[in-house]
């Protein structure tokens, strides 16, 4: 049961430390206010209405604004996993060892099976309940 509840906690760390060390940006490509499409770790698709550059008017370019617009939504994962015990203040140090000496006694066995009801002696029978339901073991 122990080995199978630190499998399982190892597995959930693993995965919260993936997640939180994984960057990923989305594209989205809009025409209009219609989206076309939306892409992960790449560009995304255009509608293929873009506006056509044409070299002898640089003025009209300027002047004129396309209908399509190109979004991107980033999340920067963290860099540093490692938190250093110095910038931890006193309370914090507290709460660690604390948590640490808590968990660590939670599963040591005791060093003699001491069994509370030794000395008392079973109850005495008045009516034999065997009998009396008639159920006997083969």
């Amino acid at each position: 049961m122990k080995k199978c509840f630190h499998n399982i906690l190892a597995l959930l760390m693993s995965f919260v430390v993936l997640f939180s060390t994984m960057s990923f940006t989305f594209n989205m490509h809009y025409c209009g206010k219609t989206l076309v499409d939306v892409a992960l770790f790449k560009e995304a698709k255009t509608c293929g209405m873009e506006m056509q550059r044409s070299l002898d008017s640089l003025e009209d370019l300027i002047m004129k604004k396309g209908c399509c617009t190109d979004k991107q939504l980033t999340y920067e994962g963290q860099d540093e996993l490692k938190i250093s015990f110095d910038k931890l203040t006193v309370t914090q140090h507290i709460f660690v060892v604390s948590l640490y000496t808590s968990y660590a006694n939670l599963f040591e066995g005791l060093k003699e099976n001491i069994v509370p009801f030794k000395e008392y002696p079973p109850p005495l029978l008045v009516k034999d309940i065997q009998v009396l339901h008639e159920t006997f073991l083969i």
